[in-house]
């Protein structure tokens, strides 16, 4: 694979900062290089609240990815997150220009500038325009009208802007460090490149990305994104309630949260009566002594975790979902139901309460579409940092017509000035 197509991202989030390297198959598809997570330090709530101690954690990250790599990074993606994060929804009109001939790329460009012609406060910035759908001469429902004959040609837009502070902070850290932003993309937008299916999308589809300190919400109707949100509760608020229950530390309580996680997992053989038995004689206690706690703690009450501590939390969270998925009108257009992904959706019970809070079919999705040194981030808290580099994929595709070659094509529309220009023209002259 050549060197030209490799793509970076860099996922800031409040817990922890993921630093991937991959090359791009011609499939679209993302071969892993390199992979580097950090602790986050810097951050609350998705947002830079210490510009050095930021900058600082993204230089460990990177430099760890570099180095598994083998590759230097140059440019990435990173992903956006906070409270900062809203969107609306747009409609653009311009006249076709040649109304006798085909709409061209060119017609395409109008209409989503026309779309982005909104007032938007100068604290705030676009980040991205998502075409949800055409209507040319009120023929609608038309994914790509390009080509098509028409006189007027309209689009339905998805616009997330974001704090413009925000993310001119989050460029500063990464640009401090000689990486240039390709793009910076909304958290919910870069898991649903790795978490949701097409066929998912299409018939309707609630993501809900539970990071850290966040939660993004991006809801797909007829495969387009069609109203996204962040609700400012993750799932640090609820290792602080095991920390406060417990009266343990953050870090502990962390271990606790995690272990909690993959206890229903142990019991692997079911020949293996004489341990259950045993293990249904102590009760409902949770036996943490080999977690290496501070607290030195044995046990603690598997029920009074989940049911008194974790639970009440999980609910206050898919209620907040409920609340915007009622606001965003799209409510029964949904019925692939509830994708849940982020570090957040590994928590014991997140899909039973999001059942009993959203009466929908729910499931947990991991990343897909990678290969490579894919062990480590096969979980649902990897699926922003792997759904980035599959944007960057399909964005660098769809403007360089294919990735890998017709050269051709686009230096016809790149003008060649000077005497490079003049080398060309003398090129050209001796071709037949």
């Amino acid at each position: 694979m050549a060197r030209d197509h490799v793509l970076s991202s860099i996922d800031v989030g409040t817990s922890k900062i993921t630093t991937l390297i991959a090359s791009a198959t011609e499939e679209g598809t993302a071969n892993i290089l390199g992979v580097s997570t950090v602790p986050s330090k810097g951050l609350r709530k998705g947002q830079v609240v210490n510009i050095e101690e930021a900058t600082g954690v993204i230089s460990q990250s990177v430099e760890a990815a570099e180095r598994m790599a083998g590759v230097t990074v140059g440019r990435a993606y990173i992903s956006v997150g906070g409270n900062h994060i809203a969107s609306m929804n747009s409609h653009g009109v311009v006249a076709v220009a040649e109304p006798d001939k085909e709409i061209g790329g060119n017609d395409v460009r109008r209409v989503i500038e026309a779309a982005k012609a909104i007032q938007l406060p100068s604290s705030r910035e676009i980040l991205h325009v998502l075409p949800r759908g055409y209507v040319v001469d009120s023929q609608e429902g038309i994914v790509d009208p390009v080509g098509m004959t028409g006189v007027r040609l309209e689009v339905d837009t998805h616009l997330v802007t974001g704090g413009a502070t925000a993310v001119r902070n989050l460029h500063k850290c990464v640009e401090e460090l000689g990486i240039e932003v390709v793009s910076a993309v909304f958290g919910g937008l870069a898991s649903a490149f790795s978490s949701l299916s097409d066929t998912e999308k299409e018939l309707g589809v609630v993501l809900v990305d539970i990071g850290g300190g966040t939660t993004d919400v991006a809801i797909f109707v007829e495969g387009a994104l069609s109203y996204s949100s962040v609700i400012p509760i993750g799932a640090i608020n609820i290792t602080k309630d095991v920390a406060a229950g417990l009266r343990v530390s953050l870090e502990s309580a962390e271990k606790i949260k995690i272990h909690l996680g993959e206890a229903p997992k142990l019991p692997i053989l079911p020949e293996e009566e004489k341990p259950k038995q045993k293990k249904d004689a102590i009760g409902d206690e949770l036996d943490v002594s080999g977690l290496g706690l501070s607290e030195e703690m044995k046990t603690v009450s598997k029920k009074t975790l989940v049911e008194g501590i974790v639970k009440p939390r999980l609910n206050e969270i898919f209620t907040m979902v409920g609340l915007e998925i009622k606001r965003s009108g799209f409510g029964g257009m949904t019925p692939s139901g509830v994708v849940i992904t982020g570090g957040g959706a590994l928590t014991v019970g997140a899909a039973e309460a999001a059942r009993r809070n959203l009466a929908m079919p729910v499931h947990i999705a991991t990343p897909t579409r990678i290969s490579g040194l894919i062990d480590e981030i096969m979980t649902p808290a990897y699926a922003a940092s792997v759904g980035l580099l599959l944007y960057g994929i399909r964005m660098e595709k769809s403007e360089g017509g294919t990735m890998f070659g017709n050269i051709g094509k686009i230096s016809q529309h790149i003008p060649v000035k000077g005497i490079a220009g003049r080398v060309v023209d003398l090129v050209k002259s001796f071709l037949p």
